[in-house]
């Protein structure tokens, strides 16, 4: 697994308030998952098994810090994480390790890791609109994109955990802004409560080779900045 040390800063770093974070490496034994919990492997291929369990083995060290006692995180059936009563959560995995964040002082979080990786060339016109990539400046362009992807992804996994609304790429317009590490997704479309041209704010950092992005929605009255 790369620097445990130092992907827990850098992800703490992604969010205003206290997160607990919690890491494991696919690649590895897991430990045993709930019984609520091996239902959701039914059809799952052997990698995606190791990834989910590798996930919950995550995220219940994160909920182990934030002092919740082990218990099952079952997959609903929109297949998002399940989680305790007044806490917010968020999975992300690649090849070489899960993070899995929580918080019981926001409505949603979203977390995504990337290898950092340049993005197949193919892909960019799917996942970046040519607005995105004009501002792109000195960045090289698959690079960036890989940035767009990943800020992407951790905006929808939060909002997802309010309006369970599926959309595509083409609904946010993201504005990075690497060398502050940070970036705003707005919105093209409306979706649940939010309007068009509402944005969401998140972070990104680079760390042991990963990409690694964060979004927070709502902070709960009286608990905290």
């Amino acid at each position: 697994m790369p620097d445990r040390a130092a992907l827990q800063r850098a992800v703490r770093g992604l969010f205003d308030g206290p997160v607990a974070v919690g890491l494991s490496d696919p690649s590895m034994p897991q430990p045993g998952l709930f019984p609520e919990e091996e239902a959701a492997l039914a059809g799952m291929v052997p990698d995606r098994r190791r990834e989910f369990a590798a996930g919950r083995a995550a995220a219940r060290l994160a909920l182990a810090e934030a002092g919740h006692a082990a218990q099952p995180i079952p997959m609903q059936d929109n297949r998002a994480p399940l989680w305790p009563p007044g806490v917010a959560g968020s999975i992300t995995h690649t090849r070489r390790l899960c993070i899995a964040v929580v918080s019981d002082r926001v409505r949603a979080l979203g977390l995504d890791a990337e290898e950092d990786h340049p993005m197949d060339e193919e892909m960019i016109s799917t996942i970046c609109s040519e607005m995105e990539i004009s501002r792109s400046g000195s960045i090289p362009e698959q690079r960036f994109a890989t940035m767009i992807f990943s800020a992407k992804e951790a905006v929808y996994k939060a909002q997802f955990a309010l309006t369970g609304a599926l959309f595509g790429f083409e609904v946010l317009d993201v504005t990075l802004e690497p060398d502050a590490g940070r970036f705003a997704a707005r919105f093209l479309q409306p979706v649940g409560p939010f309007a068009v041209g509402d944005s969401l704010p998140g972070r990104i950092a680079e760390v042991a080779g990963h990409l690694v992005t964060g979004v927070a929605i709502g902070q709960r009255p009286g608990k905290g900045a």
